[in-house]
């Protein structure tokens, strides 16, 4: 009760925290959390999804279905499951025999470096794939059960991938050898895992991009990187001072001598608790194999896309700090019964101090993963050189129409990292914001000289291009950026709207309806599906997709405009009204919308309804010479010619052969 209570203290402020970083790819612009069939898609289609971890998504799209996109309930989710792993730990400890159990499992629950597994969202692959593997151990060695729980645990992260070899270790420790029929049970364990771990590998480096310069390392220059970190985290579980989201990446440099040190002291101490393990017991061998062990898959041997900014994440110790906890307890309890009564005292005295300054640090780390707001300024005061945070910053900025400030932080990424992609095509977001279309091809262009296969930059750049009218040149970028990454809706989209604007309208068609299939609930999609169908005179086809779209969207004015006009073409005069009028109300300067209130009202007769609507509307578009034609003939039914004559002549201004609106003038003059 004492562990469940002091781990929900701690976590409390993580509850009010929203989405951050990758979540939006992982939650809340994941299209396969929302149908049935984005669920097959979770488990059949690999790359549908940004890892193929389908236990962690399909627990996502439970909760999309339970609570949509309100983030407490993910976070809540996180840490009960966070806190059920302390528990599970501490019954396995305590199965183990493992001197302080309790305050082990305690050190797990309340160390600050857990929050980024617990505090950020799409890290529910780490709190979901501990639960699991916790669980095979303590029901092992009953082969049938753990074996189900460590595939469930490789389905919702396949770092898990080394529980066999924990399990090996766990009976070399308490039996001093490994019998056969034990390391038999063990290979198909080590066959499945070793094959989630190559789809994962390949997810990382074809899918998710970790694939490049960055990640261009020797093995020698990779031995290097792993030494470094086996000792970053236990430097920092004693000392959890200046954690952040995103650390400093090292140099690594294989002709200087000192970086030798770190692998070379770390292999030294696996050597010396070997050969001290008949004095001091195997005990701390194992929780040091254990540590080394679970964290390989992230010590730099393999590519993970994280080694572009920085070697070592905190989330990456989420299960290897079990080992650190585990050897700090067990040592400190070893140390405390030596003690006199007084000095145990005192020894418990100072665990209950370490523990409540540990709930305090993590209480008051929660607070980083609030937003990303408070993300990236963390990131950037205890990493100012951090040019991916300076980066997803001025992104964000930009997005949120701080352009100026953006600008300046997405400068600074290129300055700390030039040749970047990613900032080259941010920044031309930025200048395309700015209506500096010039600019803004000039860094898309730089971001495909970096990276021709670079889709967002293609995407973007053919947006550009299709808004300077350059048509033919945007389909080129946008069949590029598909080619790229087939599974792109944005882009399916925005090429039906180029090829709608060349009357490719079939073709059009084909695109919306991929997009859609890709994300089944794009309301803007909809919307140009049923523009095109509208377009082709299939006025009843384009009333479905009208209605999808405003089932998502409510309030898209436009689509209520347009559903509203297609329903009149069909005479249901009642209810295209009360789409028209509600695209008003949302849009009130709409000038559409106010001429197709106003020609159906000329159906009705309602001339004077009709003509303030032709008059609001022109305010809003006085370029339109139909509508001031229009608005003429209606002036004159009323009998209003001096101003019948004033819209005539701003029709033949805007559209001088027009001999219908010429012959109405000469017959008023």
């Amino acid at each position: 009760m004492l562990l469940v209570a002091l781990t929900l203290a701690a976590y409390a402020p993580a509850l009010q925290a929203g989405f951050i970083w990758d979540d939006d790819s992982y939650v809340t612009a994941n299209p396969t959390l929302q149908t049935l069939d984005g669920l097959r898609r979770i488990w059949l289609e690999p790359g549908a999804v940004p890892q193929y971890y389908p236990l962690t998504f399909t627990s996502f799209w439970i909760e999309h279905h339970l609570w949509g996109l309100q983030p407490l309930g993910y976070h809540l989710t996180n840490v009960l499951l966070h806190t059920l792993n302390a528990l599970l730990l501490w019954l396995v400890l305590v199965r183990l025999r493992v001197p302080g159990a309790w305050v082990a499992a305690a050190l797990f629950a309340l160390h600050p470096m857990q929050v980024e597994s617990v505090a950020w969202v799409c890290e529910r692959k780490n709190v979901l794939s501990g639960m699991f593997a916790l669980s095979a151990i303590l029901v092992w060695p009953r082969f049938l059960p753990a074996a189900v729980l460590f595939g469930c645990a490789l389905l919702s992260k396949s770092v898990t991938c080394s529980l066999p070899a924990v399990l090996l270790l766990i009976v070399w420790w308490q039996q001093g050898a490994i019998d056969r029929r034990t390391a038999w049970r063990v290979v198909p364990l080590f066959v499945v895992g070793l094959g989630m771990a190559s789809v994962t590998i390949w997810m990382e480096e074809h899918h998710v991009g970790a694939a490049g310069e960055e990640w261009a390392l020797s093995l020698v220059e990779r031995a290097l990187v792993a030494g470094r970190a086996l000792w970053f985290y236990p430097r920092k579980f004693l000392w959890p001072g200046a954690l952040t989201f995103m650390y400093p990446r090292w140099s690594v440099d294989a002709r200087v001598w000192w970086q030798y040190l770190f692998p070379a002291a770390a292999v030294a101490v696996i050597v010396v608790l070997h050969v001290a393990r008949r004095k001091i017991g195997r005990g701390p061998l194992v929780a040091t194999l254990y540590y080394a062990g679970s964290l390989t898959p992230a010590l730099g041997f393999f590519n993970v896309f994280p080694m572009r900014y920085s070697f070592v994440a905190d989330h990456f110790a989420y299960l290897p700090m079990i080992g650190l906890a585990a050897l700090a307890s067990a040592g400190g309890s070893d140390v405390v019964q030596r003690l006199s009564l007084e000095g145990r005292r005192l020894g418990y005295g100072a665990c209950a101090v370490v523990l409540l300054v540990l709930s305090l640090l993590t209480a008051h780390q929660c607070g980083i993963y609030r937003d990303l707001h408070s993300l990236w300024t963390d990131t950037l005061a205890k990493n100012p050189d951090c040019w991916m945070a300076h980066n997803n910053l001025g992104a964000m900025l930009v997005k949120e129409g701080a352009v100026d400030d953006g600008i300046a932080h997405l400068t600074q990424a290129l300055l700390l990292k030039p040749n970047n992609p990613e900032a080259e095509n941010d920044l031309a977001v930025a200048f395309d914001m700015q209506g500096q279309h010039d600019d803004a091809i000039t860094h898309y262009m730089q971001a495909l000289r970096l990276n021709p296969d670079y889709p967002n930059a293609h995407y973007n750049l053919a947006d550009t291009l299709r808004t300077l009218g350059k048509t033919d040149d945007a389909i080129v970028h946008y069949l590029r950026a598909l080619r790229l990454k087939p599974r792109y809706p944005e882009a399916h989209n925005s090429l039906g709207l180029a090829l709608a604007g060349q009357r490719k309208f079939e073709e059009a068609i084909a695109h919306y309806t991929e997009a859609l299939r890709l994300n089944p609930e794009y309301p803007e999609a909809y919307y140009n599906l049923g523009n095109a169908f509208r377009a082709q005179g299939k006025v009843e086809d384009a009333i479905t997709p009208y209605a999808a779209a405003l089932r998502l969207r409510p309030g898209y004015a436009e689509v209520h405009n347009n559903l509203g006009a297609a329903l009149a073409a069909q005479g249901r005069t009642a209810d295209a009204r009360a789409h028209l009028e509600q695209a008003l109300r949302l849009k009130p300067n709409y000038a559409e919308a106010h001429f197709n209130l106003g020609a159906m009202l000329i159906g009705e007769r309602r001339l004077g309804e009709a003509t303030a609507h032709f008059m609001a509307g022109l305010e809003t578009r006085p370029e339109y010479a139909e509508a001031h034609k229009t608005l003429g003939s209606l002036l004159v039914e009323q009998g209003r010619g001096a101003e019948a004559i004033a819209q005539f002549e701003a029709a033949l201004q805007l559209k001088p052969d027009d001999a219908e609106a010429r012959q109405q003038l000469d017959r008023l003059r």
